[in-house]
């Protein structure tokens, strides 16, 4: 494979320089490499002739063959336009160019026979073709069965690149290849039935049959997860070798006498479960990297606070660090109520605590009388030393930097276990890439007596109802959530915003105070409206989704989110958790305009069907792909996916894992001959990776 990294595409028959240039600036294209893993992003079937009679509905990309009767150019300057008039012999349609108008006038002829191929649109009971590919006859013989098409640019359109033309080079480029070097051993292929990978390249470009295809791309998606997880666990590997972690062995005071006597409920069989999953980290005398996911409400706090309870009864102190003041707050209430019976010492450290409060926290953090610290962003300065601090919990952690996060590490010799959380429920194949070097466990059911909130759907034709029904919440006591796309109005999109929404608001419930919070605002400002509806000085709270994290009201019982198809499923979700953290049954109501596209309804009917964040996660997954998950990821993982989908390819994610895992237990440092050319094949990938496997 490196002969092909180093073999330049301007080479390659048909490219040239400048053509080359622009396909690294618009596609990253540098080598032979990169262009045989251009892949197509799907297939088109030539080898079906339609007719203009049988054009009917929503049709697909299809080939016609016929003649052009004529041609005219219409409009002038930006407007204009040429229309070719195209005939099969069963009906006509119009052929549209809007650009290259005048190459395409002198290119095709009338009276000529063409292969025309594209997708067929009516408009005024009339059919026509934008822009499709045209053939004549003689050309066609290669373009028969299955055809590629691959991702363009539009200055690559503007430039005569097509599709066609990406295919023309992929050939070129195949032509002047002798043989490709399979980085994979024996074994591994055949356990795994893979084909080979000069063959693959080949039929994943030009296949015969659809069979064929589908095993080309198996191959290639095991590839790219393949080499994602070896990387991966590597370090993970790495670090499980290298990191020795405090072993807390005991269950002792602490832990017993709050389990007996301050637990406020019976724990979920998932709670148990969890529990367990840490303690047996947490004894195995490494240190603990684990992911907590658990949805809205699932109890994961008191998961936190029992692994806490561990550690202090092992000798060492605990800390929880939180993205803001109002979450640590949260916590430190909640954590501080828990544990008031049974002697455990609390205290919240954030940018608001005062120089008196401070130097006590300090004083009894280093003589370790202080058990557990709970805060901001404060809990990682310099000054904040602990006598012997052992476990770490990190909430909502992705809105932290990894550098950051990585300062907590620092605050011991050896470093302390640490539990990441997230609420954000994240589907097991992505939590599997995106978290790969940490274990993941997961809270999947709810306490007792939580009950489900009701989502609504309703077009702001029924505006009135939803104003009715609010004012009746009010006046049973409850509070209000009112979310907004924009703070301002724009002209270019037709959205509420919260500026007028707010105005609105005020005039339509005279009788109640309105609170309003924005990601503009002063910090200081945001916390003292976020606090009048904490306090219930507000009973209703207008927002942007500033209050998608970390917002805990239980007297709250209503969320109305405007224009609510602009929002992703996953942030519909988090939205809602905001209510229905009381013992009050609890409405969301997802106030949107009649008119949708069917995905945007499909979205938003779902919304109302389940509240099982991880059925929302894995359908918004597929719906809009994994994207960049975490912002910063980690372990070095930031490699660009060509072929393999995270959304989609969960049994194969898993088989790369496990066989990443069995060649790494059989060399770990794939030192052996044998895989030589796996280890170069993943340092050429991942060169340009930052190692962060080593902080959670």
């Amino acid at each position: 494979m490196n002969s092909l990294r180093r073999h330049e595409i301007k080479f390659v028959k048909g490219i040239g320089p400048k053509r080359a240039e622009l396909l690294d600036k618009e596609l990253g294209i540098k080598s032979v490499y990169d262009l045989l893993h251009h892949f197509p992003h799907s297939y088109l079937d030539r080898s079906s002739i339609y007719t203009v009679s049988r054009l009917s509905g929503e049709m697909p990309q299809i080939q016609l063959r016929g003649r052009f009767i004529s041609f005219n150019t219409i409009g002038e300057g930006a407007k204009m336009r040429l229309v070719g008039l195209f005939t099969d012999g069963t009906g006509t349609m119009e052929v549209v160019w809007f650009k290259r108008i005048k190459i395409f006038k002198e290119m095709y002829l009338p009276g000529v026979d063409y292969i025309l191929f594209g997708k067929p649109e009516q408009f005024n009971s009339r059919w026509s073709m934008v822009h499709p590919e045209i053939d004549t006859l003689r050309s066609t013989g290669a373009m028969q069965g299955l055809r590629g098409v691959y991702p363009l640019t539009e200055k690559l359109r503007n430039a005569g690149i097509s599709s066609r033309t990406i295919h023309g080079y992929v050939q070129a480029a195949l032509q002047g290849i002798r043989y490709i070097n399979d980085p994979l051993p024996r074994d591994i292929i055949e356990r795994y039935q893979l084909m080979p990978l000069d063959r693959a390249i080949t039929t994943i470009h030009n296949p015969s049959t659809p069979e064929e295809l589908n095993r080309a791309r198996y191959r290639l998606k095991f590839d790219e997860l393949f080499y994602l997880q070896l990387n991966i666990q590597r370090y993970s590997s790495r670090r499980d070798n290298r990191l020795i972690g405090f072993r807390f062995p005991r269950i002792g005071r602490f832990f017993n006498q709050f389990y007996n006597e301050c637990l406020p409920f019976e724990l979920t069989g998932a709670q148990k479960r969890v529990i367990k999953e840490i303690r047996a980290d947490m004894g195995s005398g490494r240190q603990m990297n684990r992911l907590l996911q658990g949805d809205v409400g699932s109890g994961k706090t008191l998961v936190a606070l029992l692994c806490m309870l561990i550690a202090l009864d092992n000798g060492s102190q605990a800390c929880l660090m939180a993205p803001t003041e109002i979450l640590a707050n949260q916590h430190f209430e909640t954590i501080s109520q828990l544990a008031a019976g049974i002697g455990v010492n609390v205290k919240l450290l954030t940018g608001s605590t005062r120089k008196k409060e401070r130097d006590v926290i300090h004083r009894e953090l280093e003589d370790g009388t202080l058990h557990i610290l709970i805060g901001t962003h404060a809990v990682i300065e310099d000054n904040v030393v602990f006598k012997n601090l052992g476990f770490v919990v990190i909430d909502e952690q992705h809105r932290f930097g990894v550098m950051q996060r990585s300062r907590l590490w620092k605050k011991n010799t050896i470093p302390p276990h640490v539990l990441v959380m997230t609420a954000t429920p994240i589907p097991r194949t992505l939590a599997m890439t995106v978290y790969g070097d940490l274990e993941v466990s997961v809270i999947d059911e709810l306490p007792p007596g939580r009950k489900p909130v009701t989502t609504l759907l309703k077009f702001d034709t029924a505006r009135l109802d939803v104003y009715k029904a609010i004012g009746r919440q009010l006046k049973l006591g409850r509070q209000v959530y009112i979310v907004y796309p924009l703070i301002q109005e724009n002209e270019k999109l037709d959205l509420k915003c919260l500026e007028e929404g707010y105005r609105s608001i005020v005039d339509t419930f005279p009788s109640y105070k309105v609170a309003y919070v924005h990601g503009r605002m002063k910090p200081t400002e945001k916390d003292y409206q976020m606090e009048l509806f904490a306090s219930h000085k507000a009973d209703i709270l207008v927002a942007t989704t500033v209050i998608e994290v970390g917002v805990n009201v239980p007297n709250a019982t209503v969320m109305v989110i405007e224009n609510a198809e602009r929002f992703g499923l996953s942030q519909l979700h988090q939205l809602r958790g905001r209510v229905g953290r009381g013992a009050d049954r609890s409405y969301c109501v997802l106030m949107s305009k009649p008119k949708m596209s069917r995905e945007t309804r499909q979205r938003l009917e779902l919304m109302t069907q389940t509240n099982d964040g991880f059925i929302i996660a894995e359908a918004d997954l597929k719906m809009r792909g994994p994207g960049d998950l975490e912002g910063t990821m980690q372990s070095g993982i930031a490699f660009n996916l060509s072929i393999a989908n995270l959304a989609t390819d969960g049994p194969i994610v898993q088989l790369a894992r496990t066989a990443a895992g069995d060649l790494l237990d059989a060399d770990p440092g794939l030192s052996s001959p044998a895989h030589a050319a796996i280890s170069n094949e993943l340092t050429l990938l991942f060169n340009k990776t930052i190692d962060l496997s080593r902080i959670s």
